[in-house]
């Protein structure tokens, strides 16, 4: 697939996205594709050649719809983001760590980050394509594939809602200790792109900082077909 990075990964305001991270959890990364690349990217999935396998939801208890692995050698612009994002994403992760008093830190580039990974048995990529159809849904989870773990990853709508498809919001719940869990709905458009905590994050309390639990999800379509394109740092076992 050779289609051009626009707006370069550079043109976003990562002051305002580094914010959203740690006041939030989460930070909207807008208009990171353009449509003829969504629609590109979301042709791939058809393909089988790009990928390494495919998951149906229902039979794993994980919801309803379906999704594919990406095979190494990525596509090149999956590649070249996970690249990108990650150098930008590893500041935020080792002030987590540092705030939440976990000692793993996490080196500035990616490629030695996937050593680390490969080198502790962990050498499936985990980028991944989402198909949802009507009446599916993502239940609750946490992208956790090993020991080893990147704690923030990026998910790219690659559909428009109220065009491609209705209901299907992304939907990210956290879980303070001796708290009911707070629900957050991130609204996205066909081309936008999320970041958001893989686990857990880091929250001020009035004692320092404490660690809260995160899930994400997508909620149940209502009508069409929604793709989306999944982030993950880290590889698996």
């Amino acid at each position: 697939m050779s289609v051009a990075l626009t707006p370069p990964i550079e043109g976003l305001d990562w002051a305002e996205a580094t914010r959203q991270l740690e006041q939030e959890g989460a930070a909207l990364l807008p208009g990171l594709l353009d449509a003829p690349q969504c629609r590109a990217m979301s042709a791939l999935y058809e393909d089988e050649q790009h990928f390494r396998s495919h998951i149906i939801m229902a039979r794993h208890g994980f919801g309803r719809g379906e999704y594919r692995y990406f095979r190494y050698p990525l596509p090149p612009l999956i590649a070249t983001w996970r690249t990108e994002l990650y150098a930008r994403l590893a500041p935020v992760a080792n002030r987590w760590n540092e705030r939440m008093g976990i000692e793993t830190r996490y080196p500035a580039s990616h490629a030695e980050f996937l050593a680390q990974c490969h080198a502790a048995g962990q050498g499936r990529p985990t980028p991944l394509l989402l198909q949802y159809g009507p009446g599916d849904y993502n239940c609750l989870h946490q992208d956790l594939y090993g020991d080893l773990a990147f704690p923030i990853q990026v998910a790219i709508l690659l559909s428009e809602p109220g065009e491609d498809f209705t209901g299907g919001e992304f939907v990210l719940t956290e879980q303070r200790p001796r708290m009911q869990s707070r629900v957050e709905v991130i609204p996205l458009r066909r081309g936008d792109a999320v970041a958001f905590a893989v686990h857990h994050r880091p929250v001020q309390g009035q004692r320092g900082s404490y660690r809260v639990q995160m899930r994400h999800g997508v909620s149940r379509l209502r009508s069409g077909q929604r793709h989306t394109l999944g982030i993950i740092f880290h590889d698996a076992r």
